[in-house]
């Protein structure tokens, strides 16, 4: 079976795992469902299993097509912890570019805000362990760039690759507009999520693809992206947040530049083994 094909069945087993748990909370919050206490309590709780659909596709879905050999592979890319220069590329992307524009922000006139997580200086290091491996990173990375992004790129230029796994990425996230929740993301329209997975998608292919296909370093990135917006208030302020979307424009626009669309790396591509 083609890459492609095979990233078709990624998606839609991704797609059915979380939305198997996430439209029915959906359909609760809209009234549309009177579910007994008991799946309202589970579908509503910490243990909603919705957000592990792109681990737990990837891992089949390579199963089935790779074995035991490919699932070792994808996961030791997972472990893949030795980025050189490009850890401070993972670590210190998002934190400049949403920091920056609340700071540019406020230069141009909008109040500073209140900074709460920056009052309890222990929980910074805590919530960034909890948001890697339990709020977006490890649920998501193996999938949207582990996989979808990987097999895209040996049939696509990395550029259209990186393009359609963030949009596959994003409008995954469709029904939790449909459950209030308190993330600012779900709270504003959707066009907002689907241009930041844009952006933010083909960011975290560059760093995946410039560290030899390291997951880890997409999910390095990603925790960054994620622990950014907790702790700084920018999607809060609207002048802060259209600075940020031209910000996230300026770095793919600087990506394409520097490193090129075929590869985002700025080499020719490398013959390669499917694995998965």
């Amino acid at each position: 079976m083609s890459s492609t094909r095979r990233v078709v069945v990624f998606v839609l087993i991704a797609y059915a795992f979380s939305w198997l748990f996430w439209v029915p909370d959906a359909l609760i919050a809209q009234n549309l469902w009177d579910a007994p206490s008991s799946v309202r309590n589970l579908l509503a709780g910490p243990f909603n299993l919705g957000p592990w659909g792109p681990l737990f596709a990837a891992l089949v879905t390579t199963a089935v097509f790779g074995g035991w050999a490919g699932v070792k592979s994808l996961l030791k890319r997972g472990l893949k912890v030795r980025l050189g220069k490009w850890w401070w590329w993972a670590l210190l992307t998002f934190p400049v570019l949403i920091g920056g524009s609340l700071g540019v922000a406020i230069l141009l006139g909008s109040p500073i805000p209140d900074f709460p997580m920056l009052a309890q200086p222990i929980a910074l290091p805590i919530a960034l362990v909890w948001i890697f491996f339990l709020s977006g990173p490890l649920q998501e990375e193996f999938g949207w760039r582990g996989y979808a992004f990987e097999h895209l790129r040996h049939r696509l230029t990395s550029l259209y690759a990186a393009i359609i796994a963030a949009l596959m990425w994003g409008f995954w996230h469709l029904p939790l507009f449909f459950i209030p929740r308190e993330d600012i993301y779900y709270n504003r329209p959707i066009w907002g999520l689907l241009l930041t997975t844009l952006l933010v998608g083909i960011i975290l292919a560059w760093l995946y693809a410039n560290t030899g296909g390291s997951v880890f370093a997409a999910m390095v990135g990603h925790a960054m992206f994620n622990w950014s917006n907790v702790v700084l208030p920018t999607l809060e302020n609207d002048t802060a947040a259209l600075i940020l979307f031209g910000l996230y424009a300026l770095m793919v626009v600087f990506i394409l530049w520097r490193y090129g669309s075929k590869t985002l790396t700025g080499r020719q591509p490398d013959a390669v083994t499917q694995d998965s």
